[in-house]
């Protein structure tokens, strides 16, 4: 299984703290939050990474270089990440994936590896992580049917309806994979939609059953903001303490 991070965008709510740094390049708890990811990939036998780029790419490969120097890590630049959404940058990884089994997830969040270990152990081919908890309208919010396959994935989802949050981290077999660039090469390339989410193409899935996954009992947070890299760092601490 191949495993995609999107790390395209400037990460501006968090500006001036990502004026000279990527925002996956920013420290939580000591640890910048892509090199953790990199971690958690690495200890649930996930090897085979591939990066998705933008802005400040050469800070990024310079830092992994360094860090995980034996790692042969794959990158595809995004050169039009200022004037593209994320579903672009996923359409980028196309070639790369095609034929194999997929694991994506975005490059800002911060969460335990045992999320990754319950994904691949669920018995889904396609299935992503889920997030129960009082749901906001921007939130990427999950509405399932009650054998909990996904039917509706968008900030669109009404808050009553909402089984949680999706967190970022989904898992594709090779034949839903197919239909999924299929969608997104209809959507990127024929109706040029290249400013949305790519949930919007996870929701067109048919053949290919999409299903959650909850994972709310492990530690997952999305950094947005400066508030969000606060409390990911107070709740890290926390968590080292009591292990103390």
């Amino acid at each position: 299984m191949k495993t995609v991070i999107l790390a395209a965008g400037a990460g501006s709510r968090l500006k001036p703290l990502t004026d000279h740094t990527p925002k996956c390049l920013l420290k939580v708890g000591g640890k910048c939050i892509l090199e953790m990811t990199v971690e958690n990939l690495l200890a649930t036998n996930n090897s085979d990474i591939i990066i998705i780029t933008g802005y400040l790419e050469n800070k990024i490969r310079e830092f992994l270089g360094k860090r995980f120097p034996q790692l042969k890590i794959a990158y595809i630049h995004n050169s039009f990440y200022a004037s593209t959404n994320n579903i672009f940058s996923l359409w980028l990884a196309k070639d790369a994936v095609l034929g194999d089994d997929m694991m994506m997830m975005d490059s800002d969040i911060v969460f335990d590896k045992r999320i990754i270990t319950k994904l691949q152990n669920s018995g889904y081919r396609n299935c992503l992580a889920l997030k129960q908890h009082d749901v906001h309208d921007e939130e990427i919010k999950v509405k399932t049917d009650p054998q909990g396959r996904v039917i509706e994935i968008s900030k669109e989802v009404n808050l009553s309806e909402a089984a949680g949050e999706s967190i970022g981290i989904e898992i594709f077999g090779k034949e839903a994979l197919k239909e999924l660039y299929f969608i997104l090469d209809r959507k990127v390339v024929t109706e040029k939609e290249v400013n949305q989410f790519y949930e919007a193409a996870f929701q067109e899935l048919s053949e290919n059953d999409l299903y959650i996954v909850d994972t709310t009992e492990y530690f997952c947070m999305e950094i947005d903001t400066e508030e969000d890299l606060n409390t990911a760092q107070e709740l890290i601490q926390n968590q080292l303490t009591q292990k103390e």
